[in-house]
This record gives structure tokens, sequence and C-alpha cells, in this order.
């Protein structure tokens, strides 16, 4: 069985538990090890209890750059007794940095795989802190065997141009995970809503972008109650103002807290018609590049995604034939969109989304044996096991 190694940056992020079910699904066993987000505990996730790295704060950059230098100094100390993996798993720039730390105490020879799913908008400053974190990226990058992705914009527009690793590239994308579950079976056409009941459109995943909070309230009271907006998640409070006190002003807005990732996702959806897959919160960069989670969740469902034209995801869904594509982030060109939506016209963007082969938004099984042969290949040649060294 291939072990790996797998260091995050917050435990408790709903991406860090579908990945390690997608390596147990693929065979692999897992040493998960992280920092948790403040006070919140990182319990076992999928019967794993994690190696405890330490507390670090959301958007608190020196903090965190402390908490890692601290995690460096220690490691040897909370992964002794830990056997030698036989692939280290870095998520994150941060985790990187420890990946090369455990990879010496395990003798060196340990290949590394960075898993980068977003480019932080420090990496992308021309001044000296961007710089100073391209170079860092790029000399702890430099033993790296393999890249994990989740969107081709990102190697085109950052790893590229900037010749960040120097490795191959591995796409994997933020699709559903479904293990043990029939995914190829087809999703029904989503229904308007009964007369009288309003069109409701689903924020749902990380909540991050103060201005699409401020664009859907602007959107949902221009339009007198004929669509509501429904949020879930977890929200960036570091984002916002005050995030509960603005949803709870608005008259249209509700907020239900957080779910599970996949297991709830079938029952969020089917309450919905739209999926808000638009993120201005690195508007220009990361928010332009990305493919987000809810853009897989939400078509897998059959609910008709809105994204903007001109970034990574409207290019996905445009060469699809799908979706509500918006050209101009404002009130009037959303209620231009989808303001005047009849049950017609709905079924037949459902339906687009619906034919669809659901394999374009379901991880499956076979796709987490591939993933998992593709790290033991890098073992290939490697030395026999060896203990973990003491700390230099």
């Amino acid at each position: 069985m291939l072990h790996v190694l797998y260091l995050v940056h917050d435990l408790v992020d709903p991406a860090v538990r579908r990945r390690v079910m997608m390596l147990q699904g693929g065979g692999a066993g897992i040493t998960l090890a992280g920092f948790r987000r403040g006070d919140t505990p990182a319990d076992g996730i999928e019967g794993l209890t994690a190696v405890d790295l330490g507390a670090t704060r959301d958007g608190k950059f020196a903090q965190r750059l402390k908490a890692v230098a601290q995690a460096a100094f220690s490691l040897a100390d909370r992964l002794r007794g830990i056997s030698r993996p036989d692939v280290i798993i870095a998520r994150n720039l941060e985790m990187l940095a420890l990946a090369n730390r455990a990879n010496t105490l395990f003798g060196g020879d340990v290949p590394i795989v960075y898993e980068c799913l977003d480019i932080h908008r420090l990496l992308l400053r021309d001044d000296p802190v961007g710089k100073a974190l391209r170079h860092a990226e790029r000399r702890l990058g430099r033993g790296a065997s393999l890249l994990l992705t989740s969107s081709p914009a990102f190697v085109r527009h950052y790893f590229e141009p900037y010749g960040q690793i120097d490795a191959p590239v591995v796409l994997l994308e933020n699709k559903i995970l479904s293990l043990g579950r029939e995914v190829h079976a087809p999703v029904a056409t989503a229904s308007a809503p009964a007369p009288g009941t309003p069109w409701k459109i689903g924020w749902f995943g990380a909540l991050r972008c103060s201005r699409s909070l401020k664009l859907l309230a602007e959107f949902s009271r221009r339009m007198e109650g004929r669509f509501r907006i429904v949020l879930r998640g977890r929200p960036a409070y570091t984002e916002f103002d005050d995030f509960d006190r603005l949803v709870a002003a608005e008259p249209f807005m509700d907020f239900h807290g957080a779910y599970r990732n996949p297991e709830d996702l079938a029952d969020i959806y089917a309450d919905v018609h739209f999926s808000w897959a638009i993120d201005f919160f690195e508007a220009g960069l990361n928010s332009n590049w990305l493919l987000p989670n809810r853009l897989y969740e939400g078509c897998r469902h059959g609910v008709v995604p809105i994204a903007m034209r001109d970034v990574e995801t409207g290019r996905f869904l445009a060469g699809r034939g799908i979706g509500a594509l918006l050209a101009e982030p404002s009130t009037g060109a959303l209620i231009s969109l989808i303001g005047g939506m009849d049950a017609e016209t709905y079924r037949g963007l459902s339906r687009s989304v619906t034919v669809e082969d659901p394999k374009s938004w379901v991880c499956d099984e076979d796709d987490c044996r591939v993933l998992v042969e593709r790290l033991a290949a890098l073992t290939a040649g490697r030395h026999a096991a060896v203990p973990l060294r003491a700390a230099a």
C-alpha cells in the first residue's frame, strides 16, 4: 500500500477531507498533518488522527509564517514514530516548506508533490514581497516531482510564464467525489418554481467575496422577492464588515450554515434553480483563472450555473454551450440575464446541463485509482525505507 504523508494548511477545510477520501479510495494509506484555524479542534478525518502542527488564523499572513517556522523546528518530534512515507503531498506554499523539511528528516529521497489549487494574490504582486514569495516557491519547488492543480489557467497564466515549478503537471479538477455510487446516472432536468414562489440562486462553498454578496443582495431587492438568495458554507469573516449582520438585514437572503460534501450536495442543490459560480475575491487574478467546486456541484445536479463570460469558468461553460453568462458585474446586467426568466426558458437551460456526460462533473473510484497509481509511479527507483532521522 502506498503511504502518503499529506501536509495541509487547514485541517477543517472540506476540500482536505475530499482529497483524503480520494487517496483512500485509490488504495493509499495516509498520515495527515496540518494546521488548524484558531481554536477549531482538528477532529478525526475519515478515521485518521491528524498530527496537529498548531493554530493559524485566516488572513494573518505573518502569523502563518511564524507558525510554519515553529512547526519546521519541531517537525522531527511531531513526526516521530511515523513510518517513512512513499510520497509527501504539500497542499499550498507554506506546506511545501514543511514538505522539504520532512523529506530531509526521512532521508532526503521521498518524492514531493506540490498541490496548488489557488494562486494567492501575494504571489502575483510586482513588489519585493511578491518577488520574494515567488523566489521562495521556485526554491522550495525545485525538488517537486509533480504539480497538482485544478485549472489549466493556473498553468497558462502563472506557473509557465513565471517559471515557478519545473515538474510534470496533473490537472485534478474540483469535481464531486463519488465513491460506491452510480456516477453515470443521468440527472433529471430541474423544474421551475411553482407559481407565486421565488426563483432561488444558491451560493455555496467558501463564501469570501464581499462584492458577490453586495451584488446578489441588490439584485434580490430590485426583483422584490421574485428571486431569493440561499447561502451555505463557510464564510471568510475577515473579508466582510459583518457577514451575519449583512445577511440578516437582507429581506430576500438566507444563510443556512455549513454542509457536508459530498453527502449533502443533492439536497442543497435540489433547493435552488441557479448556482452562483462567480468570485470577485481576487478579480483579474486567481478569481479569473479558477474552476470552482460549485461549478461541478451545481451542474451535476442539473442546476443552471451563473458565471462571468470573460473568465475561465465562463469559457469552460461557453465551450459546452451551457449556463447563464454575465457580460458585466452589475445588478442591471444580472436583471437582463435572468430577471425575466420563465419556466420554458429555464427547462432549456437546465436540459443543456443535464445532457452532459456526468463524468464531466464527477470523480469516481477509477479516477482515485489513477491518481494513486500516478503517485506510486514517482517512487520507482527510490531507496529502501529508512527511519526518521533526528532533527539536525
